[in-house]
């Protein structure tokens, strides 16, 4: 019999078919733990709650009432990124640790933000649609109507780790950088060469406004019709961040309107997106379907970092990249690695 149970919905996590967990045992090999599923519904979770020992959170949203079923969870971890599909709130309030990977496919979610910024500057889909379509005089004509790349400014709302990976990239395209994010040194900024900067001043000076908040309860509907009003009649918007947090019938309307000339899309207020959601109907935006992260190596590499994570946990040790560490110093878990300048004690 297994010393610790790691409870997890049955099926697969994100848009991935199934797999097993072999990934995931690499590092848990010896810990005594097991990975064992329940129905991957409300109900069925918390009639199994009770004898899980950690929780692999996957496949579905985990609510309040699912959290409050663990009568003896240590630890929720998650294979994402984003944590916005697990009551963080409710698990901080029972003391329990809730992990995520935040550094395992930045460089892919940066690769792909360039890739819509590019693409949408170069008007990429609309130049591969004159050439099927026999328009091909058309195609020179539109693209003598936009500046160079060069010398541009692209504002960052949001300045993690993809924005600070993205500016990297788009340092080598000539580009003028700044940044609004009030919990980022600036010190972090220049050393990327990136200007602080005010909101106001990022949406109403920027050629490219690339958004990358969290989907928190203080971000959700974060950019509004307002904020899309200050913004150049020439800029074009890229999110890759999480589509709730930016309001889409004021992005909808910004487009229509052409207070803005166009998008780069990857994430979106509702996913999938709906067939009769005015975007998919708009020229001069880019659409992708929440895949930035997607590689070959984002299951092999995600999974490893659950499986990292949940060991370290089954071993009484602190997680790696706790999102509350608040409950941490209150746990039965102890700190072993040394404390980070950058993200505290838990980075």
């Amino acid at each position: 019999m297994a010393k610790y149970t790691i409870l997890t919905p049955a099926g697969a996590s994100f848009t991935t078919q199934g797999g097993g967990y072999d990934y995931e045992m690499e590092a848990l090999e010896g810990t005594g733990a097991e990975i064992v599923e329940c129905p991957a519904t409300e109900a069925g979770f918390i009639a199994a709650a009770p004898n899980a020992d950690a929780v692999y959170a996957k496949g579905m949203k985990f609510t309040a009432a699912m959290i409050d079923a663990l009568t003896k969870c240590r630890h929720i971890a998650l294979g994402t990124v984003g944590v916005d599909y697990v009551d963080v709130a409710a698990a901080t309030a029972k003391g329990i640790p809730v992990t995520n990977c935040p550094d395992t496919f930045i460089e892919e979610v940066a690769d792909h933000a360039m890739m819509l910024l590019l693409a949408a500057h170069r008007r990429c889909i609309e130049q591969d649609r004159m050439v099927r379509e026999g328009r091909w005089a058309e195609g020179r004509p539109q693209l003598l109507q936009i500046p160079r790349l060069m010398g541009q400014t692209l504002g960052f709302i949001g300045f993690g780790r993809v924005a600070r990976a993205t500016a990297r990239r788009a340092k080598a395209f000539g580009l003028h950088m700044k940044a609004f994010d009030p919990y980022v040194e600036e010190l972090t900024l220049s050393a990327l060469g990136v200007e602080p900067a005010s909101l106001r001043e990022v949406l109403s000076t920027s050629d490219f406004v690339s958004m990358h908040l969290p989907d928190t309860p203080e971000t959700r509907g974060f950019l509004k019709e307002h904020h899309f009003r200050q913004m150049k009649k020439t800029a074009i918007f890229v999110t890759t961040g999480r589509g709730p947090t930016v309001n889409e019938a004021a992005l909808i309307k910004a487009l229509e309107e052409k207070w803005i000339a166009g998008a780069g899309l990857d994430v979106f207020e509702i996913e999938p997106t709906r067939q009769d959601n005015p975007l998919h109907r708009m020229p001069h935006i880019i659409l992708s379907p929440h895949n930035a992260s997607a590689s070959s190596r984002f299951d092999p590499a995600r999974k490893r970092r659950v499986g990292q994570e949940l060991a370290l946990t089954m071993q009484g040790k602190w997680p790696m990249s706790c999102v509350n560490p608040t409950v941490l110093e209150k746990s039965t878990l102890r700190r072993w690695q040394p404390y980070s300048m950058e993200r505290g004690p838990n980075s």
